[in-house]
């Protein structure tokens, strides 16, 4: 028997290729879309198990109503993958604090809302599983993608609680940490600031031309990923972590091994600032 999927943003990339492996394997998939268009395109692709909803996932009252809509009249949601967001390239200097703030607004608090909106279920039956999908940009950073990796640095942080927090109730949680996949990530979904400070050209504008020119030619396969990741939703003993892709597994490994090699050397100023006497409290 299969299980009722909750993918947010199905129209295209990982979001897509997720729900469309999680149809082929025979499970029910409600999917999350802006427009009609792609309501209508992808309740097509398995009539009866694909059902699609229109949801702007920054509404967190349309995000709750439409999740107790679809557990009132699809099922109660097993495994959520909250896919919904966006890529924002730009200097922090030159970013504004309103593109930073959409920047979280979509990718932190968008996802957050959905989460919330299955968790009393998935505690209820003390079972289920959410995914959220980060970017091993959350895991270590590259300049000119500030808000980006913040917003992905954010949500990192509040899977990683949240595991911990659910283990005892049967509900397991996963952050999926792709590298570069061929989706519209890079190309007509990002998002980028103007550029304003010359200081910056440099740096930025090659990165800037190699992520647009680059577009369509990435490494990952987003089929493969999809496939991947379903094999973790079946997984026994899920990670709390998933990296998918050559490039994240090297970048995000060179990544942790400088900080650690950091701690190391600051170590002993590090342990110089205790108090004696104290306690450690987590």
């Amino acid at each position: 028997m299969g299980s009722t999927f909750l993918v947010t943003g199905v129209s295209s990339g990982l979001g897509r290729a997720i729900a469309l492996a999680g149809l082929d394997a025979g499970h029910t998939v409600v999917g999350t879309v802006r427009r009609e268009s792609d309501a209508e395109a992808f309740s097509a692709t398995a009539p009866g198990r694909a059902h699609a909803r229109l949801l702007d996932v920054t509404d967190a009252d349309a995000v709750l109503s439409t999740v107790t809509e679809v557990e009132r009249t699809v099922g109660p949601v097993d495994v959520l993958v909250a896919n919904a967001g966006y890529g924002h390239e730009g200097l922090l200097e030159e970013t504004s604090m309103a593109e930073l703030r959409r920047q979280f607004e979509v990718n932190v608090f968008g996802a957050v809302a959905v989460i919330k909106a299955v968790l009393p279920g998935m505690r209820a039956r003390r079972s289920g599983h959410i995914l959220g999908v980060t970017s091993m940009g959350g895991l270590r950073t590259f300049p000119g993608l500030a808000a980006y990796h913040g917003s992905k640095y954010a949500l990192e942080g509040i899977l990683d609680a949240l595991a911990r927090e659910v283990a005892g109730f049967g509900v397991r949680v996963t952050a999926i940490e792709p590298g570069s996949f061929r989706t519209d990530w890079a190309g007509r979904s990002m998002v980028r600031s103007e550029r304003t400070v010359p200081d910056y050209d440099t740096l930025i504008e090659p990165r800037r031309e190699a992520r647009r020119s680059g577009s369509g030619r990435q490494l990952g396969d987003p089929a493969k990923a999809a496939a991947a990741v379903l094999q973790v939703v079946g997984s026994a003993n899920p990670p709390v972590h998933l990296l998918l892709g050559s490039d994240a597994v090297e970048l995000v490994g060179q990544a942790r091994a400088e900080m650690s090699a950091e701690f190391a050397e600051w170590e002993a100023l590090a342990r110089s600032t205790d108090f004696p006497d104290g306690h450690r409290i987590r």
